[in-house]
């Protein structure tokens, strides 16, 4: 019997982050689960996703674009508001020195 760790069960730290949050908002009853996943089975419909998923990026891309269409449509998230967080992000991942955490300027 071999020892080695399990494994993981998202390969990257945001598609556990992004299911954490649309799980928390459902708890919430800021949506319920059966208009979640309809919304998120025409999500794939569109992207032509009709294939075997591995829980990858392209399975957690069309997750997020499901929530953020979902929370835009509920006027909770406007979607040039979820765009300049996104550019604001970026900006710091790509100017914040290696090795340093992560920070969005203070504005």
């Amino acid at each position: 019997m071999s020892s080695s760790a399990p494994e993981p069960v998202f390969e990257q730290p945001w598609h556990a982050q992004v299911f954490a949050m649309t799980v928390a908002l459902n708890e919430a009853d800021r949506f319920g689960w059966a208009e979640w996943a309809s919304r998120f089975a025409d999500t794939l419909k569109r992207r032509g996703l009709n294939r075997d998923l591995d829980g990858g990026d392209d399975y957690f891309h069309a997750w997020l674009e499901t929530l953020e269409a979902l929370l835009a449509d509920q006027g909770e998230a406007a979607p040039r508001d979820v765009q300049s967080l996104r550019d604001a992000w970026e900006e710091a991942y790509l100017t914040t020195p290696h090795g340093r955490p992560v920070q969005l300027r203070q504005q």
